[in-house]
């Protein structure tokens, strides 16, 4: 199965997550298949906190993949419709 998760980037007390296309055997911090956004919780700006590849989601959201709790969070803020 391929889901859609957050990749840990950055350093110590200052987190940085990729969004990206995993296998779902693939470790946390793995390489992953496509990166297809990017999260920083710590942003002040909200149209830089998340930025989105809209049309690579939705594609790999139309071939079966399925998102984590947190990234279907912020999918639905963004107005893309995740079913699960």
């Amino acid at each position: 199965m391929v889901r859609i998760r957050m990749k840990r980037m950055g350093r110590r007390n200052r987190p940085f997550y990729r969004i990206g296309i995993f296998d779902a055997h693939e470790e946390r911090d793995g390489e992953a298949i496509e990166e297809v956004g990017h999260y920083d919780p710590l942003e002040k700006d909200d149209a830089k906190r998340e930025i989105l590849k809209k049309d690579r989601i939705e594609y790999w959201l139309s071939v079966g993949a399925q998102p984590t709790e947190k990234v279907a969070v912020i999918l639905k803020r963004h107005g893309i419709s995740v079913r699960r």
